[in-house]
């Protein structure tokens, strides 16, 4: 695989540098992005004039796109290309169980193997190629891509073997940030208000019990320093919950705790459209217990 060009649909935040860490890794990628593949593709990538081209090109695809409707939608562009290639299709966006099985039954209709590998580590993590891969499906298709993964993750993990598992491993994470990170946002606020400083707040809980990703990391980085850049949007972050509170209802998981984080960060929404989800801490701060209806 090494010695072939590897696909790469999707160029936004992660996917860019995803890709530049690729061809740093001595990889020929071609790419391809619909919002204007010259303009986004990193120095030494190679450019594809649609996905149907991308195809016929190269026998293994990679997608970081936004949502299961864009995943679909390559996916048939992919499937229905003169003289195709491509025999794998590796998808390491958050497009939640369903859509992710959706995809996996329209492609091997076709011949195409498909596998969900979603990342997680935000777009620090992969500009630096320390993400975490959630990788579902066949073992030998993973020790295939292991020298690749290893390309952009600092964290490769094979979570199953069914499509759609690497989604729910993705989806149960990011509850568990969102909750962090709202849990966070109450407690810090509640500190402040008693008169502590931030700092020292972040420096006790991270030496005790209470440290998560968002005291360690989000807070002390982007929160206390006030540049909010975590790089990930209210926007994005409620598509990702909404994923997780469906495939759970799927299931008939226990949600005892998932519908007081989901409404807020729905308020946040509301409140600020599309803001980064650090600014949490100030609407949590900002917002009375019973605020009125928004």
């Amino acid at each position: 695989m090494a010695a072939t060009e590897i696909g790469f649909v999707g160029l936004g935040n992660m996917g860019r540098p995803m890709v530049t860490n690729l061809v740093k890794s001595g990889r020929d990628v071609v790419v391809y992005d619909a919002a204007g593949t010259q303009a986004r593709a990193p120095r030494g990538a190679k450019l594809a004039a649609s996905n149907a081209a991308l195809a016929g090109r190269v026998e293994v695809i990679h997608l970081c796109v936004p949502n299961g409707r864009t995943s679909e939608s390559i996916a048939r562009e992919i499937a229905g290309a003169p003289e195709r290639r491509t025999r794998l299709v590796v998808d390491h966006s958050t497009i939640g169980t369903g859509a992710a099985r959706r995809v996996h039954g329209l492609l091997a209709e076709h011949g195409v193997e498909y596998v969900d590998a979603p990342i997680s580590g935000g777009v620090s993590g992969a500009v630096n190629a320390t993400l975490a891969i959630m990788y579902s499906g066949p073992e030998a298709t993973f020790d295939r891509l292991r020298p690749v993964f290893e390309s952009v993750a600092g964290h490769v993990f094979r979570v199953g073997s069914r499509p759609g598992q690497g989604q729910a491993m993705k989806v149960l994470n990011n509850f568990l940030s969102g909750t962090a990170m709202a849990a966070t946002a109450e407690a810090v606020a509640f500190g402040v208000a008693q008169g502590l400083d931030m700092g020292m707040i972040l420096d006790v809980v991270n030496a005790s019990s209470g440290r998560n990703t968002a005291t360690s990391d989000k807070f002390p980085n982007r929160v206390l320093t006030g540049t909010w850049d975590a790089g990930f949007s209210s926007t994005q972050f409620n598509k990702d919950l909404g994923l997780y509170r469906d495939a759970a209802e799927a299931v008939g998981a226990s949600r005892p705790v998932s519908p007081a984080v989901f409404e807020v960060w729905r308020r946040l929404e509301a409140h600020r459209p599309n803001a980064d989800i650090t600014r949490i801490y100030p609407f949590v701060r900002d917002t009375p217990d019973r605020p009125e209806e928004d």
